[in-house]
C-alpha cells in the first residue's frame, strides 16, 4: 500500500500589507497601577497623535489580530518523517543520563546539548498507520507531559512520540491552543527527564542561544545548532493569517520538522517554543523564532488542569498612536476607537478615544506590546490599566472578560 503524500502546510505567505478590519480579538492582561507618564498633558493633547499604521481595528484579544506586515514568514510545517510506523511500538530502555553542567565552568554547547537531548522528542503525526508529518516537543514534566506546537499536530488522527533513544510511544492530546500555537501531549513511558526551564526575565539580546528539534524528521535523533538571541517581542504573522506576538528571535539555524523545539539558553534552560522561521525568495534568513517560555509555560499548563486557556477579553478595537514633536513621530500608547458590545473596558469607565499608556505598571507603547502583554492573563483576572484622556491621566481597574473563537 502506498504511503500518502505528507500534508504541507508550509506555504509561504508573501501578500500585501492590507489595512485589516477591525476583528475580536481575546484581552488579556491589564493589572497594577503604573508610573507616570513622563511629559506634559500639552505635549500629549490629541491634536497631535497621529495613526500609525501598524493596526487599525480589532478587539484586543490577545491573538487574533492580522498585520501583513511580515508577509514573507511562513510557519515551520514539518516535512514528512520518515521513522518508525505507527503500529510499530518498542519497550522503552532506561533514557541516557544528562551531563551536569559544571558550576565552576562556563557550558559549552557540547554541554548544553547533552544535558538536553535526553528532554528533545520527535513528534510524529500518523494516519492509517503511516507518517504523514511531524516535528518536535519537549519533555515537560515526569508525569508524560510534552510541550510542542499547535500546528504540529492539528488534524492528527494518531500521535507518536520518538524520544532520543529511537524508542516510541503512543501520544495522547492534551490541549491545544491556537492562539499560541502551544498544545501538549502525553506519554506513558515512565523514565522520562524534563527540561529545566528558564525564565524570560533573565534574557539578554546577543546571549548565546542553542535550538534543539528534528529537522525534516531526520533520523539519529535530535540535531544542535547555534546562534545568538537576536530580539524580543517579535510579532509574526503566521499560516492564515493567525499573528503571534512576544516572540523571541534568534539566528541560530532551524528548519522544518524543528517545530516545537527547544530554544536554550547557555545554561540548557529553555527559554522558547520553537515555532516560525523567515524567508525569502532566496530562501532562509537566519531569522527562527520562539514562543517564549513564560508564555508557553502558563499555557501548557491551563491545557494541563483544564485541557483549554480561558483568553481574555478587554473589548475594545484600537491601534498604535503615535505624537509628533518636532518632525518626529513618538510612540505613545494604543488609541481606543471602540468598544465592544459588553465591554469589560466600558463597565470599568473606559471610553473610545483614550490612550492607554500602561499595563500592569509597564510602559505600553504599540499595539503589538499590548497584545503580547495581554496574552499573559485570563479571563476574570483583575487588572489596572493607565490611560490618557484629553489631559488628564487616569487609571482604573478592569475584570477581564472571557474570549470566545468564532
Amino acid at each position: 500500500m502506498d504511503r500518502p503524500e505528507p500534508r504541507d502546510r508550509s506555504t509561504i505567505h508573501d501578500l500585501p500589507d492590507p489595512v485589516w478590519p477591525a476583528t475580536s480579538w481575546p484581552a488579556g492582561p491589564i493589572a497594577a497601577p503604573t508610573e507616570p507618564h513622563h511629559g506634559t498633558p500639552l505635549e500629549r493633547r490629541s491634536d497631535r497623535w497621529t495613526m500609525v499604521l501598524t493596526l487599525l481595528g480589532g478587539v484586543l484579544l490577545g491573538t487574533g489580530v492580522t498585520l501583513g506586515v511580515l508577509g514573507l514568514l511562513g510557519l515551520l510545517d514539518e516535512s514528512e518523517i520518515l521513522s518508525t510506523p505507527a503500529t510499530t511500538l518498542a519497550l522503552a530502555p532506561t533514557t541516557t543520563a544528562p551531563l551536569p553542567l559544571a558550576d565552576d565552568v562556563a557550558p559549552t554547547v557540547t554541554a548544553v546539548a547533552a544535558t538536553a537531548i535526553p528532554s528533545i522528542v520527535a513528534v510524529e503525526v500518523a494516519t492509517g498507520g503511516f507518517v504523514i508529518g511531524g516535528g518536535s516537543g519537549v519533555v515537560y514534566s515526569d508525569d508524560g507531559y510534552v510541550v510542542t506546537n499547535n500546528h504540529v499536530i492539528e488534524g492528527a488522527e494518531e500521535i507518536i512520540v520518538v524520544f532520543s533513544d529511537g524508542v516510541a510511544y503512543p501520544g495522547t492530546l492534551v490541549g491545544t491552543d491556537p492562539l499560541t500555537d502551544i498544545a501538549v501531549i502525553s506519554t506513558t513511558r515512565p523514565d522520562l527527564t524534563p527540561i529545566t526551564l528558564g525564565s524570560e526575565a533573565d534574557l539578554v539580546i546577543g546571549e548565546r542561544a542553542v535550538a534543539v528539534g528534528n529537522p525534516l524528521g531526520l533520523l539519529g535523533g535530535p540535531s544542535v545548532t547555534t546562534g545568538i538571541l537576536s530580539a524580543t517581542g517579535r510579532s509574526l504573522k503566521v499560516d492564515q493569517g493567525n499573528e503571534l506576538y512576544g516572540l523571541l528571535q534568534t539566528d541560530a539555524p532551524i528548519t522544518r520538522g524543528s517545530s516545537g523545539g527547544a530554544l536554550l539558553d547557555q545554561e540548557a534552560k529553555l527559554i522558547g517554543i520553537t515555532t516560525a522561521i523567515g524567508v525569502s525568495d532566496v530562501g532562509a534568513e537566519g531569522l527562527g523564532f520562539a514562543v517564549p517560555v513564560d508564555l508557553a509555560v502558563s499555557i501548557a499548563d491551563d491545557l494541563i488542569a483544564d485541557g483549554s486557556v480561558r483568553h481574555a477579553m478587554l473589548g475594545i478595537t484600537g491601534g498604535t498612536i503615535s505624537e509628533t514633536r518636532e518632525d518626529a513621530a513618538i510612540p505613545l500608547g494604543v488609541g481606543v476607537q471602540t468598544l465592544s458590545p459588553g465591554s469589560p473596558y466600558a463597565a470599568a469607565g473606559g471610553e473610545a478615544d483614550d490612550v492607554i499608556i500602561q499595563l500592569e505598571g509597564e510602559p505600553v507603547t504599540s499595539i503589538q506590546q499590548l497584545l503580547a502583554r495581554l496574552r499573559h492573563s485570563r479571563a476574570d483576572d483583575e487588572v489596572t490599566v493607565r490611560v490618557l484622556r484629553g489631559d488628564e491621566e487616569l487609571a482604573f481597574d478592569i475584570t477581564l472578560g472571557e474570549w470566545a473563537d468564532g
